[in-house]
């Protein structure tokens, strides 16, 4: 990046410019001068007798390059860790010694056992709140309704079982004392001795606390942290989401510029780079001045924790666990004139000017730098026009 200096006001006189111009390329040219006589030299001695006169070397142009109107972007590299998520564990309830435990590394869907206690499976139904109270019979008595009952339905109806009517109470109805959700009936305890039959389990018609573990969605078995012979009220083993994905420390002032949804390039360990997105941006500002959680002497950087999932799974399926680096993009500019970062001169009095081919410096406004082009705009700068560039 050359220095210049324009007169007062912004006005650049062609005649000063071409001075500082020609100056410029009079160095270029002295110096071009002594390396290629220095060569000629070399093959005239070599080509002796067989050469003339020496032909005089040439003046050298100045190398230009065309404006541009384009979509600028800049991105960021960060390192990241590809797994299955966060591990989630799961505890164990009621009573009963573990008999039988998954492998680590398997999968596990609605319906389906998790452990054994007792010999008798424990399985997982899909919700969002646990089974926390016997539901039978009795129950049925006392208009027992809720979420958990809810749970109960739901998965029995989506495991094929006809459950009878569905009564529910709402949000509006609790002044009765009833708890929002499905309503415990005799018709849906019938579904559930059905499926306790199906399933090989004592027909009895009631759900008691430990017999099911109720998860988000399909699991993959984690870390097993039980033995068997272990009581049930313990943490049995940890559960992971059946899809990869990486997680990214981002510094929370650069998480600001980033959202759900967004696209980003991951690269794997052998460097082949494979689409993204961002599906979770964290609220839960981790680190920074006073953070009791950090061990370190010193202060870090508050950061945010960013997830990001591979497009295509199968890109990732050979890895289980790998430390990635993922690119995003930080910042957008459309349809801006752009010129290469060379083509920059600084001027004496501060900012900067573009040198057209006769030596004419056109003051710029600089926007945007990114991946060795830079924005550039003001008054006098037009897509397609030409300027000297040293790159």
């Amino acid at each position: 990046m050359a220095r210049a200096r324009t007169e007062a006001g912004g006005a650049h006189s062609s005649t000063d410019a071409g001075r500082r111009t020609g100056s410029r390329i009079a160095v270029a040219v002295a110096v071009l001068a002594v390396v290629a006589g220095g060569v000629y030299g070399g093959v005239a001695l070599k080509r002796h007798g067989d050469a003339g006169h020496a032909r005089p070397a040439g003046v050298p142009s100045a190398q230009t390059t065309l404006v541009r109107r384009t979509d600028l972007s800049d991105s960021k590299a960060l390192p990241g860790t590809l797994g299955y998520g966060a591990a989630v564990t799961v505890k164990g309830a009621g009573k009963g010694l573990i008999t039988k435990l998954p492998a680590s590394g398997s999968t596990v869907t609605r319906g389906k056992p998790l452990y054994w206690v007792d010999d008798q499976p424990v399985t997982v139904f899909y919700g969002d709140t646990p089974v926390f109270r016997t539901l039978d019979g009795a129950a049925v008595k006392a208009g027992a309704s809720g979420a958990d009952v809810t749970v109960l339905a739901d998965n029995l109806k989506a495991l094929g079982y006809d459950i009878g009517p569905e009564p529910r109470t709402t949000q509006s109805s609790t002044g009765t004392g009833k708890a929002p959700g499905a309503v415990l009936t005799s018709s849906l305890l019938d579904a559930l001795k059905r499926w306790q039959r199906d399933t090989g389990r004592q027909q009895t018609g009631t759900l008691s606390v430990g017999q099911v573990v109720v998860l988000p969605g399909a699991v993959r078995v984690g870390a097993v942290k039980a033995q068997l012979g272990d009581p049930a009220e313990e943490d049995v083993l940890s559960v992971t989401s059946l899809r990869k994905s990486v997680a990214v420390t981002v510094e929370a002032g650069d998480a600001a510029r980033i959202h759900q949804g967004d696209k980003v390039f991951i690269t794997l360990p052998d460097t082949k780079q494979v689409p993204g997105k961002v599906t979770a941006v964290g609220t839960t500002v981790q680190g920074g001045p006073g953070d009791a959680s950090d061990a370190s002497d010193g202060d870090t950087s508050p950061s945010l924790r960013v997830t990001v999932v591979p497009e295509d799974s199968a890109s990732v399926e050979n890895l289980d666990a790998a430390s990635v680096r993922v690119t995003f993009t930080t910042e957008t500019r459309k349809n801006v004139l752009t010129v290469p970062v060379g083509a920059l001169l600084a001027l004496q009095e501060g900012g900067y000017a573009l040198q057209r081919p006769g030596g004419e410096l056109v003051a710029v406004k600089t926007g945007l730098f990114a991946r060795g082009q830079v924005e550039v705009s003001g008054a006098g700068v037009e897509e397609g026009q030409r300027v000297v560039t040293a790159s």
